[in-house]
């Protein structure tokens, strides 16, 4: 077995005569006038067996996750508290509003630090991250407004231990802010580890932290106002419930600055610096309820609407698949259908735009997957696709690219295991809900439609199903801004060549219900004789986001399971160019350590002017 992350906990789970390559099915051979027919196949090397009867995939044996796999995380050494700091640090946090005495409080130290962005060692102020009084980590921060974290420490929130027992808890994007606000005498306050971004905002340290937020009745926003700001505030309302939370703008006071310019509070530390202490209580005590769910006006989104105006609606999310992201593109709070006849690769190519998507934008991936079952085998194909190629030999287990592609697919994706043996739509979006919450998925895959039932409506005829099927899925992508790909197989086709055959979305089990309701949908189609697979926009909502009916080729890499594009798209498989052929491993030492490189800088230098020495403010 590829991976050390599961072991057996029940071998032959169904007590099949063991080594036998066909036995009877243990899920319908009971209920069936011919009881003893051996009419499923067997696979004991990779633990699965599938039903020619039924059509069902069951595992041979049961697993168990090895709980040992946790993140090993470095400490780092516990600072000696001086009881005094220099006079130029001390300075400095006067003319921010911040006294010796919270500093002491707070446990904030002062001392030498070797800093990269410079490349050499700086005096520094030391924010030191605790939880249940244990030091967790440390950011440095330099005169000239360099920043690092402990390298291979956890993240956690600032002050975390403040508020294990409080029912309201105020978040901002920074130290000093939280000791701005600590300085009004207001105590239960955290501050995110590492600032805000445009991009998808990474909230790892909330996962390990979620459960400090289930007796929160009010949770108090006030982030920076800016657009990376208001980013990282509605990831927080989309993980942890509009209706508890509430915003600050602190954008709403201005000051005039030594240039005669108005200037718009950013933080509360701006705040407290131009106004005082008693107008930062007055913020954080008027912060505003999140509007009422559902029922919005045009002063919610003027800047939105005003900008569409002028640059019409912005591009969709996309796979860094060029021939595929000019015919295709997706916003969050919606669903893709993705169809094709059985073996076309339908679930093959979900997973490349899922890890793609993942690869882009950070995303977090929720599966529920009865066809991917033992997900044992899925995550091998996963993992090949991430890393350029089959991974079979035991040696490469020991390389640290290996154990790198490990971490990273436990991180990112999550798998929904079935109850009581089996799926249902109810369970599905329960357990999808959970883990937007507890681990903030972007994405969750339902594959296949069929083998996942809406047990609430099975007893109606076709059309009222899915239609209160779909119905269900776009409200779960709404209510958590998720973007959910269900596979769906398509009818046996009568009177044609069934190998050939290539189905619309009419043809979809289901009736016509998946073409009118759904936002999008994706045919994959496998040509046999020309060794192509084609997807096709099958439906796209808004013309921004594609072109319905466009098409592109791709052929399939046999080396590692990636689809590979060719350089030329056109319609003509017989005159296709070269395929973009990859194989490159995405988690080669030389760029793992490019990226701890990287993220030890938690924000950029935007003070490199102050060269001198003595500019330096402390």
């Amino acid at each position: 077995m590829w991976t050390e992350k599961f072991e057996i906990d029940k071998f032959n789970q169904y007590n099949l005569v063991e080594g036998k390559k066909q036995s009877t099915c243990p899920l319908c051979s009971h209920m069936r006038k011919k009881k003893k027919g051996l009419c499923a196949v067997l696979n004991w090397e990779k633990g699965f067996g599938t039903c020619m009867h039924c059509g069902k995939t069951f595992q041979l044996h049961t697993y168990k996750r090895i709980t040992d796999t946790k993140p090993k995380y470095i400490k780092p050494t516990q600072k000696m508290m001086n009881a005094q700091y220099s006079e130029k640090l001390m300075t400095w946090f006067k003319s921010r509003g911040i006294t010796k005495d919270t500093l002491q409080k707070m446990k904030v130290t002062e001392g030498p630090e070797w800093m990269p962005n410079v490349g050499k060692t700086a005096n520094t102020v030391q924010f030191n991250f605790y939880r249940s009084g244990q030091l967790i980590n440390t950011k440095y921060r330099d005169g000239r407004k360099n920043f690092k974290l402990v390298k291979g420490a956890e993240r956690i929130f600032y002050n975390i231990d403040a508020i294990e027992k409080t029912d309201e808890v105020i978040i901002v994007e920074g130290e000093i802010d939280a000791l701005s606000i600590i300085e009004c005498g207001i105590e239960h306050v955290i501050s995110v580890p590492n600032g805000s971004t445009t991009m998808h905002p990474n909230l790892e340290y909330l996962d390990t932290s979620i459960h400090l937020f289930e007796n929160k009745k009010r949770i108090i926003l006030a982030l920076d106002s800016d657009e990376a700001g208001r980013n990282t505030q509605a990831e927080f309302i989309r993980r942890l419930g509009a209706h508890r939370c509430f915003t600050v703008d602190f954008s709403i006071m201005t000051y005039v600055n030594e240039n005669n310019e108005i200037i718009k509070c950013k933080d509360a530390n701006d705040i407290l610096k131009q106004f005082g202490k008693a107008a930062l209580i007055g913020l954080i005590n008027s912060a505003e309820e999140i509007p009422l769910e559902g029922v919005t006006s045009i002063s919610e989104w003027r800047k939105e609407f005003c900008q569409y105006l002028v640059n019409g609606m912005k591009r969709g999310y996309t796979t860094n698949i060029s021939s595929l992201d000019n015919i295709f593109s997706t916003y969050s709070g919606q669903y893709i259908v993705v169809t094709g006849r059985p073996s076309s690769g339908k679930s093959d190519f979900v997973d490349e735009m899922i890890l793609r998507y993942s690869l882009k934008y950070g995303w977090k991936i929720g599966i529920a997957s009865p066809e991917n079952m033992p997900y044992t085998i899925h995550s091998g194909k996963l993992l090949a696709k991430l890393c350029g190629k089959w991974v079979k030999d035991r040696d490469s287990q020991h390389e640290k690219w290996f154990g790198n592609a490990l971490d990273w697919l436990d991180n990112r994706i999550k798998y929904i295991d079935p109850q009581e043996g089996a799926f249902s739509l109810e369970y599905v979006l329960e357990k999808g809900a959970q883990m937007v919450q507890k681990f903030g998925i972007k994405v969750l895959v339902i594959d296949p439609f069929n083998k996942i039932r809406l047990k609430g409506s099975l007893n109606k005829d076709t059309v009222a199903y899915t239609s209160d099927y779909l119905c269900a899925i776009d409200e779960f992508c709404r209510k958590h801004d998720v973007i959910v790909f269900l596979v769906a197989h398509p009818r046996k086709p009568s009177g044609l060549d069934v190998k050939n055959y290539e189905p619309t979305f009419y043809d979809i089990k289901g009736a016509s219900e998946f073409f009118d309701m759904s936002p999008h949908g994706l045919l994959v189609h496998r040509d046999y004789a020309n060794d192509l697979v084609k997807v096709k926009v099958l439906k796209v909502k808004f013309a921004h986001l594609g072109i319905n009916e466009a098409e592109t080729y791709f052929r399939w890499n046999k080396s590692n399971g990636r689809f590979s594009e060719f350089r030329e798209q056109i319609t003509n498989p017989n005159l296709a160019g070269d395929c973009i052929i990859d194989n490159s491993n995405y988690f080669v030492e030389a760029a793992e350590n490019d990226r701890n490189e990287q993220s030890i800088q938690v924000q950029s230098n935007e003070e490199q002017g102050l060269s001198i020495e003595e500019n330096v403010p402390f």
